[in-house]
């Protein structure tokens, strides 16, 4: 089965948001959330194991409610944006993602770590109880 390839970005000023079935791009990622003023730059990227309840795997096949996915994503990043003084940019991926290549990238960039860290921890948090994205097959 043959998988096309569909990405969204979102195009809001300085705003990136992505739901992709290609590699994510880390460092394309911390890039939007740097800037003047924003000394600290906060990372999460959540890869792969290659064990999944205790067997070995290759990958994982995730699946998306695409349109509502990235609406979420959006919210999320604003809810985020609104709460502390920082930028927020991320990218999911669904399809097969082999081990150890990452399923999410999320970057928070602030003027202090505290604030960028307090925001990246609430990302990834909201997107894993709100964000319409499922593992279906361990490979």
């Amino acid at each position: 089965m043959e998988t096309k390839s569909r990405s969204f970005p979102l195009s809001a000023v300085d705003k990136f948001v992505r739901l992709t079935d290609g590699k994510l791009d880390l460092q394309a990622t911390i890039e939007k959330v740097r800037g003047p003023g924003y000394g600290a730059t906060v990372t999460f990227s959540g890869g792969v194991r290659g064990t999944e309840k205790g067997r070995a795997i290759q990958s994982i096949t995730y699946e998306a409610y695409f349109e509502m996915a990235v609406q979420e994503m959006e919210k999320i990043v604003v809810e985020a944006e609104a709460r502390w003084p920082v930028r927020v940019a991320l990218q999911h991926r669904a399809g097969e993602v082999p081990v150890g290549e990452s399923s999410i990238v999320i970057a928070c960039g602030g003027a202090h770590r505290q604030e960028a860290f307090d925001a990246c921890r609430y990302v990834i948090d909201e997107i894993k109880t709100r964000v319409p994205v499922w593992k279906v097959k361990f490979s």
